[in-house]
């Protein structure tokens, strides 16, 4: 989600690297697939201490691969802003026209989403096809949403206070929804009704109101939806929303699992047919959000993208 974060994570990562060992050989003369990526709140595309650093550790792994890091607006400090006001569905109708114009993606492309990165691409995945999503990857995404706010980037940003203040006062209201991002993946389990109908990206992405049988059909067509789940995660609350899992409607301190719910019961969004077959893959890593070494990111992530 934060530069730092992400910063802790990868400063010692080449030192748990064989060096001269890519995960992809290019000498049998195959083009690897190419990589869309996608940052999290309070980051940007290119911050050589974040995302600027999983694009290059990705191109070192796999020598001649095509690594696309989204920016969302005209400049970084437009891209830093936009997510956290640019309305995420304008976000994602941007990014879907971006990926169509691009030469190099036309065959296909895997994606990764850091954080609400996640969900944006989940999004993208399901309303725009062309090109093609072959592997889609969420690092600590929250697929359900969130209900609450713990460790919002800058703990002491007036940014920051200024979100809380505005989703405790009103998640749900036109004004609110329309210009915070992460009102829009806002989930209170007291106000399911509101949630559901006032929502303008998480509940639509969901089939909350009705079942949209194109996004349902699209998403199926992922080979694999990988999502990774922080086990000491203290900025995404709750935390099972990293796995599709959320609180249980009605009350705040119990939840379920993606196979208990609603969702997946009745299939709304093709999960379950998508579990049975084999292409949904639920990683758990030890660490707080987005902490990882190099040598976990490489063992466990790389594969899905060679």
């Amino acid at each position: 989600m934060t530069a730092n974060v992400l910063y802790f994570l990868l400063s010692a990562g080449p030192l748990l690297l064989v060096a001269g060992s890519p995960l992809h050989d290019s000498s049998n003369g195959t083009v690897p697939v190419p990589v869309v990526l996608w940052h999290g709140m309070g980051d940007s595309c290119c911050n050589p201490l974040s995302m600027g650093s999983i694009k290059k550790m990705i191109e070192e792994e796999i020598p001649g691969i095509y690594v696309l890091s989204l920016k969302i607006g005209k400049t970084i400090i437009e891209d830093t802003e936009n997510g956290f006001f640019m309305d995420v569905n304008e976000q994602v109708a941007m990014v879907c026209q971006q990926l169509a114009q691009d030469p190099q993606l036309q065959g296909g492309y895997n994606s990764m989403g850091f954080s609400q990165g996640g969900q944006f691409l989940r999004a993208v995945a399901e309303r725009c096809p062309s090109p093609p999503m072959k592997n889609l990857i969420s690092i600590g995404g929250q697929h359900q949403g969130v209900y609450g706010l713990p460790k919002c980037p800058g703990e002491s940003s007036h940014i920051c206070d200024m979100i809380r203040k505005a989703l405790n006062n009103g998640a749900y209201s036109d004004m609110v929804q329309k210009h915070l991002v992460q009102a829009q993946y806002w989930h209170d389990p007291f106000n399911d009704d509101l949630y559901k109908k006032y929502s303008l990206f998480l509940a639509d992405i969901n089939q909350e109101r009705v079942v949209n049988e194109t996004y349902k059909k699209n998403l199926q067509l992922l080979e694999k939806f990988v999502m990774v789940k922080f086990l000491q995660d203290t900025v995404v609350d709750p935390v099972d929303t990293e796995w599709f899992g959320f609180l249980k409607t009605g009350q705040a301190k119990e939840t379920e699992t993606l196979q208990e719910s609603v969702l997946y019961k009745e299939d709304r969004l093709g999960l379950a047919a998508m579990d049975q077959a084999g292409k949904l893959v639920f990683l758990g890593t030890d660490g707080d959000h987005l902490q990882f070494t190099r040598k976990w990111f490489t063992a466990h992530l790389l594969p899905y993208l060679c």
